[in-house]
């Protein structure tokens, strides 16, 4: 008994030990951040008062002298408190200074990199990204609120934007048309917080998302004869599900020959075609006026003789404009939805031509819903960070009160394997769509085999 309370009591005193040392090693950690910190504060105080370089127009040649600048006066600093660095700390300083100078501080190397779709900073200690459709913390942190919204207004000033206690919410594009959402106190409690959606240098292709999983071969001949034939399409998901992405690509589809109408609160959309018009909402200047909504951009787009619109979501009463443009002419346009599953992205539509002012009944609103719409789109984003089409849905019109649907393609979940990734296929119901006429009509075709499950005859609902 006596031999095993001293084995115990052993092992409690090895990991009060193990326990002290790895406390010592974060400690020291800190320490050595902490003095290259100060070290590249110091370095930057010196050598920005001596850049004649514009950084926002600066070449690479004059940025490289800048660095050798930075990496002088690190040494020269260095020599002065008699200290001595390792040659990557020393980078390290340059580096962080260079991101201070030419870039958007600690966040640079992460905007900077490929794999990274999502920056957000949750407050001066606290960075988070999406890589691979997965949350991961980061080491990086700003040095304190103040730092903070330095970066802030190195984001917003050249956009003529401003944030802060009487407008403390402001969205914003960097200018590789990346996304920044920001919000400061009194609204943000824990300090100023930054959420940055990356702008894809190299959009995403249909043939991407064939590979990814997002949907099968099947189901892209099917979306790409719908948007060449002049189908109203809705695509609706939750936040993050890839909605603008998956717009992106089905405007791909349109023809070249087509004037195409875009309208959206931040610009995103990458439309490959020469004659586009892209219109930007624009939010209320110091003194609350000069506002220009999406509605207002609608209404306007009517009267430029568009061939398509392709509004980039609908969240309030544009909503109604959007309806009665698709059923004057305009077919073929495009819209997102933030919601759940078809039937909820319908009811929203229905709640939001409400918003409009407009009093019209409930029936009215869902005649126009049923009579505008033709296809719906549901994305969704699963826990192992993939995004799929998990619907592809017709609306066939109304019987009563109630507007009728129908799947024409399905996601199938069969489970998870061993790394915790979704298992399952996309099939078809067999139903073959009513619209199948309407672009036949406008010279597309689609062979049925591509409504029957593994041409399985049994399948078949023609």
């Amino acid at each position: 008994m006596a031999i095993g309370t001293f084995g115990s009591f052993g092992s409690k005193e090895k990991d009060v030990s193990e326990l002290k040392k790895n406390v010592d090693n974060i400690l020291n950690e800190n320490k050595r951040k902490k003095e290259l910190e100060i070290l590249g504060n110091a370095a930057l105080s010196r050598v920005i008062d001596n850049i004649t370089v514009n950084p926002e127009n600066a070449d690479s040649f004059e940025k490289k002298k800048v660095e050798d600048q930075i990496f002088d006066t690190v040494n020269l600093l260095l020599e002065e408190n008699k200290k001595h660095l390792s040659l990557g700390d020393k980078q390290y300083v340059v580096h962080s200074v260079m991101d201070e100078i030419f870039g958007y501080g600690p966040i640079t190397t992460l905007l900077n990199d490929p794999s990274i779709s999502e920056v957000m900073v949750n407050g001066a200690d606290s960075i988070y990204v999406e890589k691979s459709g997965k949350l991961e913390k980061t080491h990086y942190t700003f040095r304190d609120n103040n730092h903070m919204m330095h970066t802030i207004d190195k984001i917003i000033a050249p956009l003529g934007r401003r944030v802060d206690e009487s407008s403390p919410m402001v969205d914003a594009r960097l200018p590789d048309g990346s996304r920044v959402n920001i919000i400061i106190p009194p609204l943000s409690l824990k300090g100023p917080a930054i959420t940055i959606r990356k702008f894809a240098l190299d959009p995403y292709t249909l043939d991407d998302l064939i590979a990814f999983g997002t949907l099968n071969r099947d189901m892209s001949k099917l979306l790409r004869a719908s948007v060449r034939g002049r189908i109203n399409i809705l695509v609706s998901g939750g936040t993050g599900s890839g909605k603008t992405t998956f717009l992106n690509i089905l405007s791909s589809f349109i023809p070249s020959n087509e004037r195409i109408v875009t309208i959206e609160d931040a610009a995103e959309l990458q439309l490959q075609q020469d004659h586009v018009i892209t219109l930007e909402g624009r939010p209320a200047n110091v003194e609350g006026k000069g506002r220009v909504t999406i509605r207002d951009l609608v209404v306007n787009s009517l009267r430029m003789r568009p061939d398509r619109i392709i509004i980039g979501e609908v969240r309030s009463g544009e909503a109604l404009d959007m309806l009665q443009a698709m059923n004057t002419g305009h077919d073929g346009s495009i819209t997102t939805v933030h919601a759940n599953t078809p039937r909820d992205s319908i009811s929203r539509l229905e709640t939001m031509v409400m918003m409009s002012g407009m009093e019209l009944p409930s029936r009215a609103i869902k005649e126009q819903i049923a009579s505008a719409i033709n296809l719906i789109i549901q994305i969704s984003r699963f826990n192992d960070g993939t995004r799929k089409v998990v619907k592809i849905t017709e609306v066939t019109g109304m019987e009563g009160e109630t507007i009728t649907m129908q799947d024409i393609y399905v996601f199938k979940q069969e489970g998870f394997n061993e790394k915790g990734d979704v298992l399952g296929r996309h099939i078809t119901t067999g139903i073959v769509p009513a619209f199948l006429e309407k672009i036949k009509v406008m010279g597309e075709n689609i062979p049925l085999s591509v409504f029957i499950e593994n041409g399985d005859p049994q399948n078949r609902r023609l």
